[in-house]
């Protein structure tokens, strides 16, 4: 079976498949660490933890990248509210970010780089950008020319009217069109800066995520997320500045959550009508939160209250059940010829699970079906002596594996492992290595080329040099992929 997943920009399904298989390179946005985060932050980071999870799941190693915003005008100003010196203030809604993430079953993305630690890469890609035409430098700002960039619009879809009237325009009379933003801002008299070529300042908030996307994950990465607030102007301008920096494609596919609402109005900070991640932990466990975050398709609305929350919580309550009852339940030995009903419906949900993801990652209809199983399950758990071990055994590795392992809905049992999937940091260091085997063969310098080649394949990583580029695998997989 292929995955399909909803490309923002082309507006449309495609089949998914990574450009260097088998690794998937994700780049998601995430929070501006200047508050605590909101049920409406925590969408994307739930959903996007999901869909690694699932990618895992099967068979493809994920590098994912979540950066942390911790250079910002939000954060110099809740600073100077609170008498904080910036850098900590961020520092601990980091800290913070990563108690609540963890409440919610989120694992850790591969690298969580932060804005101030990646200072010189934004600054060498706005020289770029300078020398190559497409920024201009008023005083000690840079601005991005947008009309220089002729794909400008092609991810939202908007005129140039439109995209106008809906930028965060900063007023700056010196700007040479009003829709032109900031790539490098100068610092005031009191504000915190950096130094750089053009002064004093701090990078903008589009230019620092283009930059570390393209610091870890190079050109033409798989996946980038966040939310459908991001498509205009934040993911837009990414686009601008990146494909103008590197003359390619950024990202492949683009994928946007819907919205959290609250009496079908956004939630976000400066609404004031957001919840904290942190207050609602008090009255509902992390995983029945997760749980209520998953039940609805991704790039549908959702909106809260909660009563909707307390109905999740009964609903997990009766996943957590089947659980414990297959833990516990007595069963035959199977016999031969006879087929067994638990494991046919087991067998049935998995296909129906598996075509749910593979469809869009539609977690609420994968759900639909994990419930289907557990009343099915229920049922033949109370007819004595239609259960047998195998048949038990596989029912309980198959809820394991989809509610717990995948959309992390469950908790871990019996001190269980995970499935075994090829690690993300091991794919990377296999593109090293071939990267530094390409130099070898560009120098002619045979005997290294053939050295690595052999090295790799000693540790299990076959590698076939095709017309189309190098090819690798690891010995266990079925499918190889392009590193080139």
């Amino acid at each position: 079976m292929s995955i399909y997943l909803y490309n923002t920009l082309t507006r449309k399904k495609e089949k998914f498949s990574p450009a260097r298989p088998p690794l998937v390179r994700m780049y998601v946005c995430g929070p501006t660490t200047y508050n605590l985060i909101h049920l409406g932050n925590a969408r994307p980071i739930v959903f996007f933890d999901a869909l690694r999870r699932y990618l895992e799941y099967r068979g493809y190693p994920v590098l994912l990248v979540q950066n942390f915003t911790d250079i910002d005008d939000k954060i110099i100003l809740r600073a100077q509210e609170e008498g904080e010196e910036p850098g900590s203030l961020a520092r601990r809604y980091i800290d913070a970010y990563f108690e609540d993430a963890h409440a919610l079953g989120v694992r850790p993305a591969t690298v969580h780089p932060r804005v101030s630690q990646h200072l010189e890469a934004i600054v060498a890609m706005l020289e770029a950008l300078l020398e190559k035409g497409f920024a201009y430098q008023v005083g000690g700002n840079v601005y991005f020319s947008v009309r220089r960039f002729s794909g400008y619009g092609k991810l939202s879809g908007r005129s140039w009217e439109a995209m106008q009237a809906g930028a965060r325009l900063e007023i700056d009379p010196r700007k040479a069109d009003p829709l032109d933003f900031a790539l490098w801002k100068e610092a005031g008299p009191e504000e915190p800066g950096w130094d750089s070529p053009w002064g004093r300042g701090r990078p903008g908030w589009h230019s620092e995520c283009a930059a570390m996307a393209l610091h870890y994950l190079g050109p033409e990465f798989d996946i980038h997320g966040g939310g459908a607030d991001l498509i205009f102007p934040h993911h837009e301008n990414e686009i601008a500045q990146a494909e103008s920096y590197t003359g390619r494609p950024f990202a492949r596919f683009w994928l946007h959550n819907g919205f959290i609402t609250v009496l079908e109005e956004k939630m976000s900070k400066s609404q004031g009508n957001f919840f904290l991640v942190r207050e609602l932990l008090q009255r509902f466990s992390g995983t029945v939160l997760r749980f209520y975050l998953l039940s609805t398709h991704y790039r549908s609305p959702l909106d809260f209250a909660p009563e909707k929350v307390e109905e999740a919580g009964r609903a997990w309550q009766r996943l957590t059940a089947l659980q414990e009852a297959l833990a516990s339940a007595q069963a035959v030995p199977p016999a031969d010829g006879v087929a067994d009903p638990l494991a046919q419906a087991a067998l049935a949900y998995r296909g129906k699970f598996m075509a749910a993801m593979d469809d869009d990652a539609n977690t609420a209809l994968a759900i639909a079906g994990l419930f289907e199983f557990v009343r099915l399950a229920n049922s033949l758990l109370a007819q004595a002596g239609q259960v047998t071990t195998t048949g038990l055994a596989l029912a309980a590795r198959t809820l394991r594996e989809t509610a717990g392992e995948v959309l992390g809905i469950l908790p871990p049992q019996g001190g269980q492992a995970s499935a075994a999937v090829p690690n993300a940091s091991l794919a990377v260091l296999i593109e090293l290595v071939l990267e530094w085997r390409r130099q070898a063969r560009a120098q002619r310098d045979w005997a290294t080329a053939d050295r690595l080649r052999a090295r790799l394949e000693e540790l299990g990583v076959v590698v076939e040099d095709t017309p189309a580029g190098t090819r690798w695998r690891y010995r266990t997989a079925s499918a190889g992929g392009d590193s080139a």
